[in-house]
């Protein structure tokens, strides 16, 4: 008998805020905007990209397009989705490190 797969899913995984603010804050400090829109939208999915759109007012399928990998959403519709998550942005200073590092 064949081994069945599954494709992996990490919305699966991000079952409470802290751990959705953890990994939307990993893919924050890559300063990817690619990478950050991908995870955003996962963190939306595991929220309920339904729920998400509701409450942001945006359509869902236009959530789904610009939060996908290579989405690039207007920061207006990235405060709103945090928002809608019960997530917010912060500014922490720079390391010396982390701008030598850039």
């Amino acid at each position: 008998m064949a081994t069945k797969t599954y494709p992996f899913d990490p919305a699966e995984m991000l079952d409470s805020p802290e751990a959705q603010a953890d990994f939307l804050s990993q893919a924050l400090a890559t300063g990817n905007l690619s990478e950050v829109s991908h995870a955003l939208g996962i963190v939306a999915r595991a929220h309920g990209m339904t729920d998400v759109a509701r409450t942001t007012g945006l359509g869902r399928e236009s959530l789904y397009k610009s939060l996908s990998e290579g989405g690039k959403p207007e920061f207006g519709t990235v405060l709103k989705v945090m928002g809608a998550l019960g997530l917010k942005l912060a500014a922490v200073a720079a390391t010396d490190e982390a701008v030598a590092g850039e």
